[in-house]
This record gives structure tokens, C-alpha cells and sequence, in this order.
């Protein structure tokens, strides 16, 4: 029935964002860890120069180590900036912790904006995802904004999305503009996924 898959999303999202709720702080410091170590891991494998990464929430396991950690190294970063038109400006991260809070209140970079097209130049995507299914369905939080980026990209490199581990899932439930991706980083592994594109 159509509608059914928002419907299942709807509350599947509402699952999973009480259970991030319920990590404990030390849980999501080793999270932050493990993240860090497989994402340096994954450019390294990709011999990545630029890369799209996101700043997290405090329920989002943790890519700001990471962030810090491959600018210091040279690698550049782009960050996203939401706007009210469903898509994503980019700035450049800088290795600061100065952040703006976005809309929905995200937190942002505050560097210089660039426009959507700036994504274009990276070797490797880093977007966030409430769940993956082994496939490569990406379950997102509702907005759109990276189906649209990743749809959009004449040429995509891969794209990874960064989850807990409970969050690799069998299967999720897929609508049309629904864009898969290439791989799931959790704290503790890193699985590469040849998904089928809309």
C-alpha cells in the first residue's frame, strides 16, 4: 500500500532515536573512537585527498575527532550547510571547534560558504543515516537533504554512512527517491556494499 513505507520509517526513526538516547556517555566516547579509527582507515584505503564528512549531533556517533584528525593531516573536508530549499551548501573545515547552530539545529560549520556544486570535487562521501540495511538502503531522519546531494551528483564517489552497530539492519523499507549507499561505517568494522542506484 503506498504510504505504508513512511509510515514504517516514521516509527523505525522514532525507535532508533530513543535508543540513542539511551547511550551512556562512555558508550559514546568509544563510539567516537571507533569511528575515527575506521573513517581514517577508510580514506587511507581510498587514498582520499577530500573528503564530505558531517559534524554530529550529540545522539549521532561521533566524526569530529575524525574531522579534527584528517584536516590536521591535510585532507580536506567539507562540512554541510542545510538550506530551506532541501539542499546543501558546503565550507571548508577549518580544525577549529567554532560551530553555528543550523536549521533544525544542527550544528555548522562557520567558515566560508560554497555552493552545492563544491561536493562535486570530493573522493569520498561521510553522511549520516539513523539505519542501513544490507543492501544499502540508507535510512535517513526524514529530510531529504543527501538523497537529493547524492541523487543530483553527475559523477558520485562513494558514499558511507556513519551508524552504531545495532543499526546495520536486514532490510529497511525503500521509496523511489531513496539513494543507496556504497558502504556503513560503525564503530567496530566497516562493510562495503555494491548497492543498485535509482
Amino acid at each position: 500500500m503506498p504510504g505504508d513505507e513512511k509510515q514504517q520509517k516514521r516509527a523505525l526513526r522514532a525507535e532508533l532515536r530513543e535508543r540513542r538516547q539511551l547511550l551512556t556517555e562512555a558508550q559514546r566516547e568509544a563510539a567516537g573512537i571507533g569511528i575515527a579509527e575506521q573513517l581514517d582507515a577508510l580514506i587511507s584505503a581510498h587514498d582520499a585527498r577530500s573528503v564530505s564528512c558531517f559534524l554530529s549531533t550529540r545522539t549521532e556517533p561521533d566524526t569530529r575527532r575524525f574531522v579534527h584528525e584528517a584536516v590536521a593531516r591535510g585532507i580536506r573536508v567539507l562540512l554541510p550547510i542545510t538550506r530551506a530549499d532541501g539542499l546543501l551548501d558546503w565550507a571548508v573545515a577549518d580544525g577549529t571547534d567554532e560551530v553555528a547552530e543550523g536549521m533544525y539545529g544542527l550544528p555548522e560549520p562557520t567558515g566560508e560558504v560554497l555552493g552545492p556544486i563544491a561536493v562535486n570535487d570530493v573522493d569520498l562521501m561521510i553522511i549520516p543515516a539513523a539505519a542501513i540495511d544490507r543492501t544499502g538502503t540508507r535510512l535517513g531522519w526524514g529530510r531529504g537533504y543527501f538523497d537529493k546531494t547524492i541523487g543530483s551528483m553527475l559523477k558520485c564517489p562513494p558514499v558511507y554512512a556513519v551508524i552504531y552497530d545495532s543499526e546495520v539492519l536486514d532490510a529497511l523499507p525503500r521509496e523511489v527517491h531513496d539513494q543507496p549507499v556504497n558502504g556503513i561505517v560503525t564503530p567496530t568494522q566497516t562493510i562495503a556494499i555494491s548497492p543498485a542506484r535509482n
